[in-house]
């Protein structure tokens, strides 16, 4: 889990826990280099779920099959860098739904960029409608869920953009303290408490900090180019000075000769 993952769940289980959640479900709860039980209520009961068995894997489950879990047995369920590894992430996302209680929020956190990394295979990245479509997915599908908010997050140092969605199931009123696209520098925002898209863009921060370093070796080039003048200027200044200078005193030379030969 890379350190930008790590921390946007912290930032959801402060801004979303609430008191009369109990149950939590983690799927792709495998610890490499972190793991979201961190950031969980000590008191929550934590469920985590991946398809091998590992440090912080509580059930092993076979892609593919539905979650071996009770419908509507959870009240909050969070994925982490796990759905651009889901071949069929979509029909994931409605099991996922399906053991959400009512009033339940699902929490997705999953790449909009950066490398390729197979486990076993590397399949999606997800752009800011991706929330909106899930949401249009369900509905298709008779299950009726909101969009909290979702955003792109700015890349930390190991670069990864970050595309993050919160969604809850209907039922009793949702409860949180914040947004989470408040918290950091993001783009292309959406919330459920506001009318359209926020912060658009159609530049990836990619794509900005790709065009800033541009500008930057531009402007570089320029100053370059500019202390190369100045160097030939004052290389051709001492040239013309050294030439004048080796006139003088062989002209010197020759008067003192001159005057030496006279004597």
């Amino acid at each position: 889990m890379h350190e930008s993952a790590y921390e946007h769940g912290r930032q959801f289980f402060e801004l979303y826990w609430n008191p009369r959640f109990t149950d939590v479900v983690e799927l792709g709860s495998q610890d490499v280099n972190g793991t979201l039980r961190n950031h969980a209520p000590k008191s929550a009961v934590y469920h985590g779920l991946d398809m091998i068995d590992g440090k912080g894997v509580d059930i092993v489950v076979t892609p593919g099959k539905p979650l071996p879990l009770p419908d509507a047995s959870s009240d909050v369920i969070v994925t982490s860098s796990a759905f651009e590894h889901d071949v069929c992430f979509w029909e994931t996302f409605l099991d996922l739904l399906r053991v959400l209680r009512p009033g339940g929020i699902l929490y997705i956190n999953a790449p909009s960029n950066n490398a390729f990394h197979r486990y076993p295979v590397d399949c999606w990245r997800f752009y800011p409608d991706a929330g909106v479509g899930l949401v249009e997915w369900a509905a298709r599908n008779g299950i009726e869920v909101d969009l909290v908010e979702s955003f792109i997050a700015e890349p930390q140092e190991s670069g990864w953009a970050d595309f993050i969605a919160v969604f809850r199931k209907a039922g009793p009123p949702l409860l949180r303290k914040g947004s989470m696209s408040d918290l950091s520098k993001s783009m292309n925002v959406r919330d459920i408490e506001k009318t359209g898209l926020q912060r658009e863009s159609d530049r990836t921060f990619d794509m900005i900090a790709t065009e800033e370093t541009r500008r930057s070796l531009s402007a570089s080039e320029a100053e370059l180019a500019s202390v190369q003048a100045a160097n030939f200027a004052l290389q051709a200044e001492l040239a013309a000075l050294t030439s004048s200078t080796s006139w003088r005193i062989t002209a010197f030379a020759r008067r003192l000769s001159s005057v030496v030969k006279g004597r």
